[in-house]
């Protein structure tokens, strides 16, 4: 598998940065797996395993506090785009964003950035339509309760 440097991009803060201590785990044309030790220290956690769902749009992250006890999973609504000819890959974070509590509880959060960005011209009417498309793909799997199948693509790999 040939070398892949993996960004994340976010709208606010406006930021493109190169995530060079994500490790991958596995690859494949539908997911990404990487495994991760946060940017700068945080309080309440430490680090966490991610899946990019290539095809889904969104990216779901198992956090783990310090204890290595789970704290929650944070799902990140995203654009994917890869730039073969320099071997990166880029995840544009589309601002919205659920939280999934291990008690079954759930919050979306950032609609607020969502709205800001968009009315702001940071992002186009298109990246607000998908951000929207796959909030609501997502939360069907929570709604129906099968976001266990999600999960499964990282706890499969004993992570």
């Amino acid at each position: 598998m040939e070398e892949l440097q993996i960004f994340r991009k976010r709208f606010i803060p406006n930021e493109c940065i190169l995530l060079k201590d994500d490790v991958i785990i596995h690859r494949d044309d539908e997911h990404i797996i990487t495994r991760w030790q946060t940017l700068n220290p945080k309080i309440t956690f430490a680090r966490g395993v991610s899946c990019y769902f290539l095809k889904e749009g969104y990216k779901i992250s198992k956090i783990y506090r310090h204890d290595d006890s789970l704290l929650y999973w944070y799902c990140d609504i995203a654009q994917f785009e890869f730039d073969n000819s320099v071997g990166s890959f880029t995840m544009t974070d589309l601002l919205a964003d659920v939280i999934v509590y291990p008690d079954g509880r759930y919050k979306v959060v950032d609609l607020d950035e969502l709205s800001k960005a968009h009315e702001d011209g940071m992002i186009s009417d298109e990246q607000l339509h998908a951000s929207l498309n796959q909030l609501n793909n997502l939360l069907t799997y929570i709604y129906k309760d099968k976001f266990d199948q999600l999960q499964a693509i990282i706890e499969n790999l004993g992570l």
